[in-house]
């Protein structure tokens, strides 16, 4: 019996969440046999890509290729390929690559990977018009099954991701090491957070709410690791504000190792899938301060292993962040924090894939 040809389709492989995910379960894939190919429309580093090709993982980039030209590129390479089985995280690629595998004989079993809980209305309608073409949608959390993204989907399960505990841990254990290389004193209470910026993930308001923190309590610090479109404007907000309490720090390669060396993981996000980082931090034992959207509720459990705030408050959020770093709720958060640690085991969704490939081709 010949081994099974999977093709995961992404729309890119730079370092989010959708991406995040997807590799960390490849490289956590059984030894069942599968070969695997993943394909991208472009990617700003070669972080991801050089980790899946370091595992002997087949990837196609096809950032060279000419914008207006890539979906009909990546259509030809798709059929190229011939895969048993067409997994697809983007919706665009998704509205694209479905059709044209009908033109293919024989057929790609489809199955489309929903990561979030909202795409803009055009990409919806594509979506939509396409999506009867699957055989399988996989929600990343109860929320995004719940969503417009997933509602109403074709076979939908939900199964939620996860990372590495082992390498998380073993960052938890350099914990100092880390915070030194990034001169963090050691009586500060190092407060991260890891996240593009991006209207989504509404670093303003984490500014205002970084303000009225440092207003009550000179021990926290806070590290912005991401790069994006807004960083300028974050960066002259900080500037205005005279934050000595926080710092940019640009994108930082392996960023899950700054979050394993934190206090706490802050998040301010306007709206969510399930955000990878909210999995690395518990993975470390780092409890979560965070907007409760998305699928955030799904891992974290208030006042549990985090503290969960109505999105769009800054009064709220710095609240939260102070609160937090009491003793005794800090170290009961990070209890929580390290008995759920086992809920974000990646090894659990990719022997999940495994056998959904298996069944999806019987």
């Amino acid at each position: 019996m010949r081994s099974l040809h999977i093709c995961e389709v992404i729309k890119t492989l730079d370092v989010g969440g959708a991406e995040v995910l997807l590799v960390e379960r490849l490289l956590a894939a059984p030894p069942t046999g599968k070969r695997y190919t993943v394909v991208c429309l472009r990617t700003a580093t070669q972080e991801l890509s050089g980790r899946l090709r370091s595992a002997g993982i087949h990837v196609i980039d096809l950032t060279s290729c000419p914008r207006w030209l890539r979906l009909a590129r990546l259509a030809h390479v798709v059929r190229r390929l011939e895969p048993d089985v067409l997994n697809i995280h983007s919706p665009l690629p998704a509205s694209f690559l479905r059709p044209m595998s009908q033109l293919r004989s024989p057929r790609p079993t489809l199955i489309s990977t929903v990561h979030n809980v909202r795409y803009r209305l055009p990409t919806m309608v594509l979506d939509r018009a396409t999506g009867w073409l699957d055989t399988r949608t996989v929600a990343v959390s109860p929320q995004v099954a719940r969503a417009r993204t997933g509602r109403r989907s074709r076979g939908l399960s939900v199964r939620v991701h996860g990372v590495h505990l082992a390498a998380q841990r073993r960052w938890a254990a350099r914990s100092e090491q880390t915070r030194q290389e990034w001169n963090v004193s050691p009586n500060s209470f190092l407060i991260v957070h890891v996240a593009n910026f991006h209207p989504q993930k509404n670093h303003e308001l984490l500014i205002e709410a970084a303000a009225r923190v440092g207003e009550r309590d000179s021990r926290p610090v806070f590290l912005l690791a991401g790069s994006g479109p807004l960083s300028a404007r974050v960066t002259r907000r900080v500037d205005e504000l005279g934050l000595n309490n926080v710092r940019l720090l640009g994108h930082v390669p392996d960023a899950a190792r700054l979050i394993a060396s934190s206090d706490l993981l802050v998040l301010s996000s306007s709206y969510e899938g399930l955000p990878v980082v909210i999995m690395e931090a518990l993975a470390a034992g780092v409890p979560v301060v965070s907007t409760a959207v998305g699928g955030v509720p799904d891992l974290i459990e208030d006042h549990r292993n985090g503290l969960l705030v109505r999105p769009g408050d800054p009064v709220a959020l710095a609240e939260a962040v102070l609160r937090a770093t009491h003793p005794e709720l800090h170290a009961r958060l990070c209890e929580g924090a390290r008995d759920s640690a086992e809920l974000v085991d990646i090894s659990r969704a990719a022997d999940w894939f495994d056998k959904l490939y298996d069944e999806v081709c019987s």
